[in-house]
């Protein structure tokens, strides 16, 4: 399974027509990141991914603008694991609830305090975390088996890395840069389907 991740500052292209694109090749979710917006811009923009997500059948992720997700009904939201502490009341809203992980630890936490998935990370190299080394596949198999949640994988994850990724144990892997920058967008989400 493949969530796509967006930051519209990776994407030479217009980046709505890329997440319509992405949509098309039918991942497992878009998570909608954009950090550095205001929350009504993020607000507007949310809106119109959301469209796009429910016109191809694919999940909207929104990243961590809680109220957004509420405000717009969109039952899927994305957290850090402090703010999965701090909105552990609301969270019961949600039919899926992602919290970003860094270790065993906090996997087991998240997993305690209502995730419904786990993104762990980072597992490779990449320019995202420039400086800061990869946590690797040892990490990513050792809280595979350490929950009993889905766990997605992230940083430096490519097509010819998502077998390893898979014989982890992990359900799926979260990708960014190259959703934001590949050709052939469709082909290249369906790929992941293989």
């Amino acid at each position: 399974m493949l969530i796509c991740v967006t930051n519209r500052k990776l994407c030479n292209d217009n980046f709505i027509n890329r997440v319509e694109l992405i949509a098309k090749g039918r991942p497992h979710g878009i998570m909608l990141r954009e950090k550095d917006l205001t929350i009504s811009e993020y607000e507007s923009l949310a809106l119109k991914i959301k469209e796009i997500c429910y016109e191809n059948k694919v999940r909207l992720i929104i990243n961590k603008n809680i109220n957004t997700a509420l405000k717009l009904n969109i039952p899927s939201i994305h957290l850090s694991l402090s703010d999965l502490r701090t909105y552990k009341d609301k969270i019961i809203q949600f039919d899926s609830v992602g919290a970003s992980i860094h270790s065993v630890n906090e996997a087991i936490q998240a997993e305690k305090l209502g995730a419904t998935y786990l993104v762990a990370g980072h597992i490779y190299e990449t320019n995202c975390k420039k400086g800061v080394p990869p946590r690797g596949l040892n990490f990513l198999k050792e809280v595979c088996d350490t929950t009993s949640i889905p766990i997605f994988a992230i940083g430096g994850i490519t097509n010819e890395r998502k077998n390893d990724v898979i014989k982890t144990g992990a359900s799926g892997m979260c990708i960014m840069s190259e959703v934001m920058t590949c050709e052939n967008v469709v082909d290249y989400v369906k790929s992941f389907d293989d």
